[in-house]
């Protein structure tokens, strides 16, 4: 038979533990109800604020030619223009929605990843290409055109060596891939080139045109177009230098289900053949699609 003394200390370190636990368990639902008020509200998915508002607001460029630009009536036009109307129309039909409207927000290269996080657009409609570091912070959907960087330079100044190319004041548009590539090469001692940082392709042609800037860097695309529409009747010569790889990409906040709506748009174009007329309106100017080009559209016409 225990002691009486040993059965009382058994009682009291049983009251003990009780208190213990209850002050454990009190305290553990007061942390559950702090960060249930301090924690934010789950953010809402891009096609959840499409469906509850009956908008969709998609950014435009406007002088990015073919791709996106402002037309002869003001409306947005352009390459990547189409192709976001269908995903518009699209989305639509995914979301049940018998009437969807369309909000065109104009953005510039520097201020379109701003519109984006902001919520100013949901898509990015534009010649913007697809990095790992942009990735980080932003979605991309399958790749719509592949391009490269070139220079542009008045008829008959292009330079013929890698000599002639020391001195040279090159106009690019500031916020671009171009200008990343440019600094990056100058700074590695393989380009001697002074770089003047413009607003849009506007301003580029301007200083080329003005002889601010002996030369302009940009893709090839937008070179030839913007010399084609822009150049006011002047001759131009492009380089035969390509200094970058341009995988253009729709840009959105990152929303998987969002991507994967947009993503299915450009699949099922590629994979019927229906991006071939929006091709021919745009890019026939400037000639047959390329082989890598060709290429791009058959890897990404994913089957559904």
């Amino acid at each position: 038979m225990p002691k009486p003394g040993l059965l009382l200390q058994y009682k009291q370190q049983q009251r003990e533990n009780q208190m213990h636990i209850k002050k454990s368990i009190l305290i553990g639902a007061a942390f559950v109800a702090s960060m249930s008020m301090t924690l934010p509200a789950m953010a809402e998915t891009t096609l959840a604020k499409i469906k509850s508002s009956g908008i969709i607001k998609l950014g435009y460029r406007e002088n990015s030619i073919p791709f996106s630009f402002v037309g002869d009536d003001k409306q947005p036009r352009g390459y990547s223009v189409d192709l976001c109307r269908i995903v518009a129309d699209d989305v639509a039909k995914q979301l049940k929605l018998a009437k969807l409207n369309v909000r065109w927000v104009p953005v510039t290269a520097k201020s379109r990843f701003d519109a984006l996080k902001n919520g100013e657009i949901d898509l990015e409609c534009g010649n913007t290409t697809q990095t790992l570091s942009r990735r980080a912070d932003f979605d991309f959907s399958l790749m719509t055109y592949v391009d490269g960087a070139s220079l542009l330079f008045r008829q008959g100044e292009a330079p013929r060596s890698e000599a002639e190319m020391k001195g040279q004041r090159v106009a690019v548009v500031a916020g671009t891939t171009t200008e990343k590539t440019l600094a990056e090469q100058i700074g590695a001692g393989k380009l001697d080139m002074t770089v003047i940082k413009v607003a849009d392709h506007d301003a580029a042609m301007k200083a080329l045109a003005d002889k601010t800037a002996t030369g302009y860097a940009a893709d090839r695309t937008v070179l030839i177009t913007t010399a084609m529409v822009r150049g006011q009747g002047q001759g131009f010569d492009i380089s035969e230098m390509q200094f970058s790889y341009e995988p253009y990409g729709l840009t959105m906040r990152r929303d998987a289900d969002f991507r994967l709506a947009v993503d299915r748009t450009l699949a099922r174009l590629y994979r019927s053949g229906d991006i071939s007329p929006i091709l021919k309106t745009w890019l026939e100017p400037i000639g047959k699609p390329s082989d890598v080009l060709k290429a791009m559209f058959l890897l990404n016409g994913l089957p559904e």
